[in-house]
C-alpha cells in the first residue's frame, strides 16, 4: 500500500512520481482517503517542485478517470464532438457565440462551462441571467438537445472529474492555484471526461487575464496542448490579448445582450468577432469538418452573418428552459441605476487596467468573493471604451449599471481611475500573439 506521506515526501524531495503514486493520490482525493492537509501538502509540493510532461499527463488521465467519462455514439449525434476552453478574461463572451457557430457548421458542442473566478466572469453565470435556463440537464435531455440544436452550454455534473473538484477547492485555500501542472490537469481532466474529439484553447494574457506576462501564457499554452495531445486529444491553443474588455460589456445580463446583438447582426465589434471566428475555424478544421482553415473560416463567417448561428443559439436556450423567443425577447433583468463615467479630458485611451474593471463589476455584486455568494446578473459595465479610442472631454468611458447609487458612485471612480488618457495615440496591440 502506498502511504500518502511517502508520496508527498517523494515530490517534496523533487523526485519524479510514477503512475501508481499519482493514481494513489487521485484515488485519495476522490474517495476521501487523503485528508485535506495531505492533499494541500501534495499540492504545495507540486507547486514548488513541478511536474514534467509525463507526470502531468498521468495526473490528467487519473483525474479524468476519477469519475464518469462521457462516451458519445456516432449514431446518436450529427457530427464530431468539439469544444473550446478559455483561461478567463473580463467581458469574455466568446463561448456564447462560438458554440452555436460551430453547431451551425456541423459540429456538436457539449460545452462544460464554469462560474466566475475572481475578476473574470463565468459562462454559466451569464446564461443564468436568462430566466429559466437550466445549466444542469439530465444526460438524456442533454443528448436530445445536442441532436436538435448541436450545442448545449451546461455545467459539470457531480460525477465528472470529482478528484479535480476537491483538489481545486483545496488549491484555492492553500495558495497553490498558480501551479502549471495542476492548472493543466484541472482544465484537461474535465474536457477529457466530456468525451471530446477535438479541443481549442484560448489562453489569455494581459491586465484582464490571470497570466500577465506573455512568457507565462506561452508556457501554459504549451503545457495544455502538449498534455492534451499526449493523452490522445487533438488540440491547439491561441494566446490572445486581454488588455481591454472583450467586446463592449462586462456583467452577466449585459454580456448576454451583447452576444445576442452580435448573433443577430444588430452590432459589430471587430476584435471580439475576429477572435470568435478564428477559434471557431480552428476547431472546425481540427475536428475534421473542413479540409482547410480558410474553408472553415468562410463557413463560420457565413453561419454568423446569415443567422444560422443565431437560430442554433435560440434553439439551445429554449430547449434548456430559457425564453422561447430569446433573440427578440430575452427577458434579461435590468439594473435600476445607470450612470455614465465621463472622460476627465480629451485624449486617446492609452492604457486600461482591465482587472480593475473586472473588480468593479465584482464590487457591484456581479461576481463572487467566495463560494456560495449570490450574483446580481443586472449589474456591470456597458459601452466600455476600447484601447486606442479617441475621447472628448465629458464623453462616457463606460456606463455603470448598478443596484444602488452608492455602488454606482464607487464603481464610477474605479472605472475613471482604470483609464489612462494621453495626447498621443497608442501603438495598437495585436489580439492574437501566438498559435501553438
Amino acid at each position: 500500500m502506498l502511504l500518502a506521506q511517502q508520496i508527498i515526501a517523494c515530490k517534496r524531495d523533487g523526485q519524479r512520481l510514477d503512475a501508481a503514486q499519482i493514481g494513489a493520490f487521485v484515488q485519495g482525493l476522490a474517495d476521501g482517503g487523503w485528508s485535506d492537509a495531505q492533499a494541500g501538502a501534495m499540492a504545495m509540493a507540486i507547486l514548488l517542485r513541478g511536474m514534467d510532461r509525463h507526470e502531468t499527463t498521468l495526473l490528467t488521465e487519473a483525474m479524468t478517470r476519477s469519475g464518469e467519462v462521457l462516451a458519445w455514439r456516432a449514431a446518436d449525434l450529427p457530427g464530431p464532438v468539439l469544444d473550446k476552453h478559455s483561461t478567463g478574461g473580463v467581458g469574455d463572451k466568446v463561448s456564447l457565440l462560438l458554440a452555436p457557430i460551430v453547431a451551425a457548421c456541423g459540429g456538436v458542442v457539449p460545452m462544460i462551462s464554469g462560474r466566475g473566478l475572481g475578476h473574470t466572469g463565468g459562462t454559466l453565470d451569464k446564461l443564468e441571467a436568462l430566466p429559466g435556463y437550466d445549466v444542469n440537464p439530465s444526460r438524456g435531455r442533454l443528448c436530445a438537445i445536442l441532436r436538435s440544436a448541436g450545442c448545449a452550454i451546461v455545467g459539470a455534473s457531480q460525477t465528472l472529474a470529482p478528484a479535480d473538484r476537491r483538489l481545486y477547492a483545496i488549491r484555492d485555500v492553500t495558495a497553490t492555484v498558480e501551479s502549471l501542472p495542476l492548472i493543466t490537469a484541472s482544465i484537461l481532466s474535465k474536457k477529457r471526461a466530456a468525451g471530446l474529439q477535438a479541443l481549442v484553447l484560448d489562453v489569455k494574457v494581459g491586465s484582464g487575464a490571470f497570466m500577465l506576462e506573455k512568457a507565462d501564457a506561452l508556457a501554459l499554452a504549451d503545457s495544455l496542448v502538449g498534455v492534451a495531445r499526449a493523452a490522445g486529444l487533438p488540440s491547439l491553443a491561441l494566446v490572445t490579448d486581454m488588455n481591454e474588455v472583450l467586446g463592449r460589456t462586462a456583467g452577466h445580463a449585459l454580456e448576454v445582450r451583447e452576444a445576442i446583438d452580435l448573433l443577430t447582426g444588430r452590432v459589430q465589434h471587430t476584435r471580439l468577432v475576429e477572435l470568435t471566428l478564428e477559434l471557431s475555424a480552428s476547431l472546425l478544421h481540427l475536428g475534421g469538418l473542413f479540409d482547410s482553415l480558410a474553408g472553415a473560416r468562410a463557413a463560420a463567417t457565413a453561419a454568423l452573418a446569415g443567422g444560422a448561428a443565431a437560430e442554433r443559439f435560440a434553439r439551445m436556450v429554449a430547449a434548456l428552459g430559457g425564453p422561447a423567443d430569446v433573440l427578440n425577447d430575452a427577458q434579461l433583468p435590468r439594473a435600476p441605476i445607470v450612470r455614465p463615467v465621463a472622460a476627465p479630458r480629451a485624449g486617446w485611451v492609452n492604457r486600461i487596467d482591465v482587472k480593475a474593471l473586472g473588480l468593479a463589476v465584482l464590487a457591484l455584486g456581479g461576481g463572487r468573493r467566495r463560494n456560495g455568494d449570490a450574483v446580481d446578473p443586472r449589474v456591470g459595465l456597458a459601452d466600455v471604451a476600447a484601447g486606442g479610442a479617441r475621447m472628448n472631454a465629458g464623453e462616457p468611458l463606460a456606463w455603470v449599471h448598478a443596484a444602488d447609487e452608492d455602488g454606482a458612485a464607487a464603481a464610477r471612480q474605479v472605472v475613471l481611475d482604470a483609464f489612462v488618457l494621453r495626447d498621443e495615440a497608442p501603438q495598437s496591440l495585436p489580439w492574437l500573439h501566438a498559435t501553438l
